[in-house]
């Protein structure tokens, strides 16, 4: 990672740890590298926050001073933007957001012209361009680019979406939790026109009600709906739409890995799942491994991050895997998570089984799992100590076939992440509590 892009793009707070001058200097620099012997042809699009109107112009202003053509998408899922820039031929692709993060909080996410997350090698340089480190000359005349609102563009997505995944949805009734984001722009829409009934909460985005209390990571509302009504599924996105999480007819939730479980168990039914593989990360349930163990579904497990699960599948040619937070990847159709395609999915595999989704679900137990951060003067020294690699061992050879212990730094911040599961909550925050007080004992 460099010193602005993560694993997903420069986050931080508008105006703060994210600015307009480094929006558009992004878009100078992409417009620069990829129009060096052409006008530059660049996708931008954002989700529903109130700063992203800025970054949008910033970074579209910064591209066309470079002479590049900037189509403007609009509100759109993150997923649409990897789509069309693949199938319209553009050069790169831009999304403004930050995902499920609050509205103050804005990102960049940069994708090349195969819609996949751009190269690290390109991101560092765009970086030093950022830093003052390169100087770049302005295009002048006939030569500065200019923009479009192009508003085609989601249509064309839209379709895709139905011709991938052609099911009738007559008769079925859909709630969803659009989370005031971008889901807003195109799961309605989509739901209502292969034939379901579709009612929606948390639709009315104003640019600060985005994620709050309302989407995938808060689907309390949507649960206590789905008990109250009469509905076959509900379906939570995320703020900027590439995660879905599912609720039942009971109000119970199903996260990535009940996502993984049902497709991987119809896909294979159907001579369908390549390599009989599913790709997961270490944060997966131990209750999934299990379940696919009793299918005879083979997996393997990345370090947390889509990024690492696409790398994976693109590696190998496998055509499922995910998060356990519902960014699932069909590499068959796409190159990221889509929360829209994966509702698509599942509502084909309930049509085409005729269960339910809490039928869909049997045979899958969760275990129940803690995490706990613990923040350390330094992660890499601690995670070296053999003292705490003796805890940790003690506590895994306690749990044996029934749980698990993980023991990871964080990525971005001075935390360790100390995560048990267990057949009990009582047992996870026991195992828990031992290798967490370890470690403020030993002020590492």
């Amino acid at each position: 990672m460099g010193k602005y892009f993560g694993t997903d793009g420069v986050r931080g707070k508008a105006n703060e740890g994210l600015t307009l001058d480094m929006s558009i200097k992004i878009g100078q620099y992409l417009g620069w590298y990829y129009g060096k012997e052409k006008h530059a042809k660049i996708l931008i699009g954002k989700d529903t926050r109130l700063s992203g109107d800025m970054f949008e112009l910033g970074l579209a202003a910064g591209a066309t001073s470079m002479g590049a053509q900037v189509y403007l998408l609009g509100v759109c899922p993150t997923p649409a933007i990897s789509y069309l820039v693949r199938k319209e031929r553009f050069d790169c692709g831009i999304m403004v957001s930050a995902s499920h993060n609050p509205y103050y909080d804005n990102g960049i996410k940069c994708f090349n012209h195969n819609g996949e997350k751009m190269e690290e090698e390109l991101l560092l340089e765009v970086e030093k361009y950022m830093d003052g480190l390169t100087d770049l000359d302005l295009v002048t005349g006939d030569h500065i680019g200019e923009y479009f609102e192009w508003e085609d563009g989601l249509e064309i997505y839209m379709s895709w979406l139905k011709e991938c995944v052609p099911v009738d949805l007559s008769g079925m009734k859909i709630l969803c939790d659009l989370a005031n984001g971008s889901a807003t722009s195109t799961a309605v829409e989509t739901l209502d026109s292969l034939g379901a009934t579709v009612d929606a909460i948390n639709n009315s985005p104003n640019g600060i009600n985005i994620n709050n209390k309302c989407g995938s990571t808060h689907p309390e509302g949507l649960q206590r709906m789905m008990r109250e009504g009469d509905y076959d599924i509900g379906l939570a996105f995320d703020g900027d739409a590439d995660r879905l999480i599912m609720v039942d007819s009971d109000g119970k939730l199903c996260d990535g890995d009940y996502i993984l479980y049902i497709c991987s168990r119809y896909m294979k039914s159907i001579n369908h799942l390549n390599k009989n593989m599913v790709v997961t990360t270490v944060m997966a349930n131990l209750g999934l491994y299990k379940a696919l163990d009793a299918n005879k579904i083979d997996y393997i497990q990345t370090a947390v991050g889509d990024k690492y699960v696409f790398e994976e599948m693109q590696k190998n040619d496998y055509w499922v895997g995910g998060e356990q937070s519902g960014h699932i990847i069909f590499l068959e159709h796409e190159v990221t998570g889509d929360g829209l395609m994966t509702a698509l999915k599942i509502l084909e595999i309930m049509k085409a089984t005729g269960k339910s989704l809490k039928e869909l679900s049997e045979g899958l137990f969760i275990y129940p799992q803690l995490l706990k951060n613990v923040t350390v003067k330094d992660k890499n020294a601690c995670l070296e100590s053999k003292e705490l690699q003796e805890v940790v061992d003690a506590v895994a050879n306690d749990l044996g076939n029934e749980g698990r212990i993980l023991v990871r730094p964080s990525g971005t911040e001075p935390l360790i992440r100390v995560m048990v599961e267990a057949k009990t909550d009582e047992l996870c925050a026991q195992y828990v509590k031992r290798v967490t007080d370890f470690l403020e004992e030993n002020n590492f």
